[in-house]
């Protein structure tokens, strides 16, 4: 797929998109615009590229227009979301045109009789939880980033969360998808039905497929009871093996399925405790976890969370602090929360990594990206899911080191750290996605016959490779 004839934007194309769209909801020429469409979340300018034109549909049918428009003329589309993803997903590698969701923000139904909301990909996860919030329900499966992201990306790069140990990622909870296929046709995949097994599940074919395979315009969500009890413990630890000990225990306890387990080293909770001005001991706490349990009984509620102490204490746990009211909760998940943000604030020129072990290589994935960051002289910070074996690891440049020393290693060391995943059964993402990121380090965790599966079925949807092009498959 690498060298595709694309075509660059005419005069004719931008006057279409605004007859689709409306002359306001098309941005052209406006270099200090179109440049915040130009990059997501990954630090560093190398992955970003400017579209050539910013059009915001309002409905399916328009972006079925546009699409089949892009065809005709053989020009690249990209969607977008909240443009708040880690992979270089929504960043138009080869111009084109940059689709946004934004304006298609709306709850169009909650389904109290069938448990389901039906939204458009726009909607921002946290106003959705909002609207859930007065029907006692929940959607289980959001992420961490749930104050800024948008449904519609949540979906497209099937993102974790926090609470994914007990309430599974994204796609769990994606039971019908609206898509406008890359070739312009409208098609309804699944619906409000629990079971189906009707031909192959294209619906999670969709999920995770990262804008190649179509656009989400809406989308049906399982949902749950909201749970009425919960419980966090935020645990301190000396050394970074006995924090990780804990998560076995837990997680293949009998007794308990613990909501959260997410794991902070060192440096990830000091500094991020200091930025927070918390009133925690910092002092010789090596690796700290934090911990929840939830459901709709309290007593039940509680008697998990002293179960949790226990096994906590049992690993020699240095400080256990139990929170059961939704503030104090919620402060422990600040700390939590905060870390990537704490990071770039102290060094923004890093990596963000999310590789993913099985649970059990948890404590040696540890190892490996301690022996790694000694080997490149390189801090690499660590926190994430312990419970589901996600571990956000990341590399930080040394001040020490040059620009240009720092450009030359960080592959290499990217290399290092994605071949110790694969060697203990992991793989490069977790919840991220791969985009154009990692798009070239596939072939350190996948077969070529995999690659070429994924290979056909792009072509078999998008003849002409014109949906978000340049993403997840390597170029080579």
């Amino acid at each position: 797929m690498h060298g595709l004839d694309f075509k660059p934007l005419t005069p004719s194309v931008v006057a279409s998109l605004a007859d689709i769209c409306g002359r306001e909801h098309v941005i052209t020429g406006d270099e200090h615009t179109l440049r915040k469409y130009s990059h997501d979340q990954v630090p560093g300018e190398k992955y970003a590229h400017m579209p050539e034109v910013v059009v915001k549909p309002e409905n399916t049918a328009q972006i079925a227009q546009i699409m089949r428009l892009a065809n005709a003329e053989r020009i690249p589309v990209t969607p977008r979301a909240a443009g708040s993803g880690l992979s270089g997903g929504a960043v138009p590698i080869y111009g084109g045109i940059l689709l946004s969701v934004e304006r298609m923000n709306r709850v169009l139904e909650i389904d109290r009789a069938n448990l389901m909301a039906v939204v458009e990909p726009g909607v921002i996860t946290n106003h959705l939880d909002a609207a859930l919030r007065e029907h006692g329900l929940f959607f289980a499966g959001y992420p961490m980033s749930e104050e800024f992201c948008f449904i519609g990306g949540n979906v497209a790069e099937n993102a974790g969360g926090g609470r994914a140990v007990k309430y599974g990622v994204t796609g769990r909870y994606i039971h019908g998808l609206e898509v406008v296929t890359p070739t312009g046709e409208i098609v309804q995949l699944g619906g409000k039905r629990i079971k189906d097994v009707t031909g192959y599940d294209l619906v999670h074919l969709m999920v995770g497929s990262e804008g190649t395979l179509g656009i989400f315009t809406k989308i049906v969500i399982r949902l749950l009871p909201r749970p009425s009890a919960r419980a966090a413990i935020l645990a301190l630890f000396d050394d970074v093996s006995q924090a990780i000990s804990v998560v076995p225990a837990l997680v293949t306890s009998a007794a308990l399925i613990p909501s959260a387990v997410e794991f902070m080293d060192r440096f990830c909770f000091v500094e991020t405790v200091r930025a927070l001005r918390e009133d925690l001991p910092t002092e010789k706490v090596n690796a700290a976890l934090l911990l929840e349990v939830d459901g709709n009984h309290e007593p039940a509620v509680l008697q998990e969370a002293e179960a949790v102490v226990a096994i906590c204490r049992a690993s020699r746990a240095r400080n256990t602090f139990m929170a059961r009211g939704a503030e104090q909760i919620e402060r422990f998940w600040n700390i939590r929360k905060q870390i990537a943000w704490v990071l770039k604030r102290i060094n923004p020129i890093q990596s963000i990594e999310d590789i993913v072990v099985p649970i059990a290589a948890i404590a040696a994935l540890i190892h490996e990206i301690d022996q790694i960051s000694r080997s490149y002289d390189t801090q690499i910070a660590v926190f994430g899911h312990a419970g589901d074996g996600n571990i956000h690891a990341i590399p930080t440049k040394n001040p020490a080191h040059t620009i240009t020393q720092w450009e030359e290693l960080l592959p290499r060391l990217l290399s290092e750290l994605y071949q110790a995943t694969a060697r203990l059964g992991g793989t490069i993402s977790g919840e991220h996605g791969i985009g154009h990121k990692r798009r070239d380090y596939m072939r350190l965790v996948m077969e070529e016959s995999q690659l070429d599966m994924i290979r056909r079925i792009k072509l078999a949807l998008d003849p002409n490779s014109i949906l978000n092009p340049g993403k997840i498959i390597p170029l080579d």
